[in-house]
């Protein structure tokens, strides 16, 4: 089984930062053995796409509206995925979900179906 644990969110100004952290934990598999996410899920919204990053720590893709502003990173040593959030606007305020996926080494998907293990979620709420 793994469990995911995320942390980091806050309220936040506009233009300002934040660092999600996304703990990683399994009996079975390694952290080495997932590809990580990030999706967001505003209120009254379905769950969205926001970053992911390989196995192989060499394939990353994000979302249109976070390109340039957020940074998503592994370390293994820490079996921790980060998400890097600059320049927050107020329409990035959503529950922020960590996400694994048993996939090949080279693959990070855009697709939340493809994702094996979820965290709970942490809150992003950036002001006006």
């Amino acid at each position: 089984q793994v469990q995911l644990v995320e942390s980091g969110g806050g309220l936040v100004q506009a233009g300002g930062s934040l660092r999600l952290s996304c703990a990683f934990s399994g009996r079975t598999f390694t952290f080495s053995s997932y590809a990580m996410g990030w999706f967001l899920q505003a209120p009254g919204k379905e769950r969205e796409f926001v970053a992911t990053i390989s196995r192989s720590n060499t394939t990353t893709y994000y979302a249109d509206s976070v390109k340039g502003r957020f940074t998503i990173s592994r370390d293994a040593a820490k079996n921790t995925v980060y998400l890097q959030m600059n320049r927050l606007k107020p329409e990035d305020t959503a529950v922020y979900y960590c996400a694994a996926d048993g996939t090949a080494f080279w693959v990070a998907s855009k697709y939340s179906y493809d994702y094996d293990y979820w965290g709970q979620g942490t809150q992003v709420t950036v002001s006006s």
